[in-house]
């Protein structure tokens, strides 16, 4: 039923968690798992001095890597996929490769980097229930 899943991640903790459940859902429907991670640049008039992504950018994509890397050399197919936000915001980037990629299920954690950024710009999770092409698991924090 769920042949191909994307793990959307963050990087974060809830993230994190999130991967497990990706991996137990390819491993019992014997598909792949696509590892989307969105980065959101700075760009326009409201950016000026600011650096074009976050600091810890390149650690967090490595940390991903390495983690997709584990989940494959556990025998499950897994790949990883970055992509630029832009203006239209990491659920919409995340919803866009489930549709070129035909995804069956988007796996992703309840929350992100910070409870803050969810309650002061909107949750991307909650964006992404409205506007994916397919079925979103969310995964608790607990």
């Amino acid at each position: 039923m769920f042949n191909k899943v994307i793990w959307a991640t963050d990087g974060s903790e809830h993230a994190d968690r999130a991967l497990e459940v990706a991996r137990s859902v390819v491993s019992a429907n014997g598909g792949s798992l696509l590892g989307v991670h969105s980065v959101e640049y700075l760009i326009g008039a409201g950016s000026k001095g600011a650096p074009t992504k976050l600091a810890d950018e390149d650690s967090r994509e490595e940390k991903i890597r390495q983690q997709l890397e584990a989940v494959a050399s556990d025998g499950v197919p897994a790949e990883m996929k970055i992509v630029a936000a832009g203006a239209s915001g990491a659920a919409h980037t995340v919803a866009k490769v489930a549709e070129e990629e035909k995804a069956d299920l988007i796996v992703v954690g309840s929350r992100g980097h910070t409870p803050l950024a969810g309650l002061l710009l909107g949750s991307v999770t909650q964006r992404l229930l409205a506007i994916a092409p397919c079925p979103v698991l969310v995964v608790p924090t607990r």
